[in-house]
């Protein structure tokens, strides 16, 4: 399959939450193949010492990686800013980390509300803060936030994700706004149901299967890579015109 190349990628920094594993793994290999330099960040350690070595055995640039927790905003600004020094100004963000665990509505207590908006909302809010004035300085960059479709299609079962998801376009709204003037383009990508080794595993059975078939226009699954060339069209240049607004791959479901 011949598929798009995006010579403005090519040595552009760009950084990545969550990229040891799943879609944001998919991330991190179809930037490296564009020849970016590819910074990112996560819990799995080992996952992602086995991804940085079988993109530098395959001849692309190794990543840069550092383990962070994205619920300590210290951490990670202090990461972005290390992966700057190193690669140079990151002029792509893919806010990409979070965590759809299944919980129920009698189940929430504060504490685990406020912690399932640290996963997966407030992290891309400070992760933007800090790329912002490298941006800026360098002449503009590109900021792609992960949404969801399951808020969208009133999916339940998890009721602190799908408000953090439905938040993120706001963010993406209010800060392609306030950063558009400095040439910082800001979108959310907006996955369907992706077809991870994690929901895989944990989620997809013969009933999510007949979902899928059911509700989706395209025949087919949803599978990480098809996400990432969405990212790449959005970090590039290619892009340059495209602000505050969403990109939808889920095979026609919402």
């Amino acid at each position: 399959m011949g598929l798009a190349i995006y010579p403005s990628l090519k040595g552009r920094a760009v950084f990545i939450t969550g990229g040891a594993s799943g879609i944001g793994a998919a991330f991190v290999q179809a930037f490296a193949e564009q020849g970016a330099a590819v910074a990112f960040v996560d819990l799995l350690d080992d996952a992602a010492a086995t991804l940085c070595q079988a993109l530098a055995d395959a001849g692309c640039p190794r990543p840069w990686y550092r383990h962070c927790d994205l619920r300590d905003v210290h951490a990670l600004q202090g990461a972005i800013a290390e992966a700057a020094a190193a690669l140079g100004p990151v002029r792509a963000l893919i806010n990409n980390a979070a965590n759809d665990d299944r919980h129920s509505v009698d189940s929430v207590t504060a504490a685990y509300w406020d912690d399932r908006i640290e996963v997966n909302l407030r992290h891309q809010f400070f992760a933007a803060q800090a790329v912002f004035p490298m941006m800026r300085e360098a002449g503009g960059g590109a900021i792609v936030n992960l949404g969801s479709v399951s808020w969208k299609i009133a999916a339940g079962g998890f009721p602190c994700y799908a408000t953090a998801k439905a938040a993120v376009h706001g963010l993406t709204r209010t800060l392609a706004r306030d950063f558009g003037g400095d040439n910082v383009r800001v979108n959310t990508l907006v996955p369907g149901w992706v077809m991870t080794e994690r929901q895989l595993e944990l989620w997809v059975d013969a009933e999510a299967e007949a979902l899928i078939d059911r509700s989706q226009c395209l025949a087919g699954r949803v599978l990480p890579w098809h996400i990432a060339r969405m990212a790449l069209f959005l970090a590039s240049d290619d892009a340059a015109m495209c602000s505050a607004q969403e990109f939808i791959v889920d095979g026609g479901w919402c």
